[in-house]
């Protein structure tokens, strides 16, 4: 299928496809005899995987370290791309736990600043009242 048909199968664009494919997230395409992208089913559901992770908040650096490793997590089911614990670097573990630190450090800045804020205001501090001084 052609990029664009291939984007809203992925539901995302076609610049999106080659930036994927421009940062290694994405294998380059197949070419018709004309020169334009041709893309299977397959990268279909890579650029699903792709998007879905970035979702959850890694960025495209995370993934582009681990790209080789994409295609795990694009199989029904998808195979875990950590073994049996395996922390090694060929793992997404290492790039998972540094994202998670990092955004711990950004929750508690977070929740420093609200903090301060609310002392500003003589609005309750704690984690339990934040929701309700809407």
């Amino acid at each position: 299928m052609r990029i664009g048909d291939a984007a809203a199968a992925a539901g995302t664009t076609p610049r999106a496809l080659r930036f994927y494919e421009q940062r290694g997230l994405l294998p380059p395409p197949a070419r018709s005899a004309s020169g334009q992208r041709e893309y299977g089913s397959d990268a279909v559901v890579r650029v699903r995987v792709i998007r879905a992770l970035l979702a959850l908040g890694l960025t495209v650096d995370d993934l582009a370290s681990r790209s080789h490793r994409l295609d795990l997590l694009a199989e029904d089911p998808p195979r875990s791309c950590v073994s049996d614990g395996d922390f090694g670097p060929d793992t997404f573990a290492p790039v998972v736990e540094r994202r998670l630190a990092t955004l711990d450090d950004e929750i508690a800045r977070l929740t420093r600043l609200r903090e301060a804020l609310a002392r500003h205001t003589g609005k309750p501090t704690g984690p339990d009242l934040a929701g309700q001084n809407s």
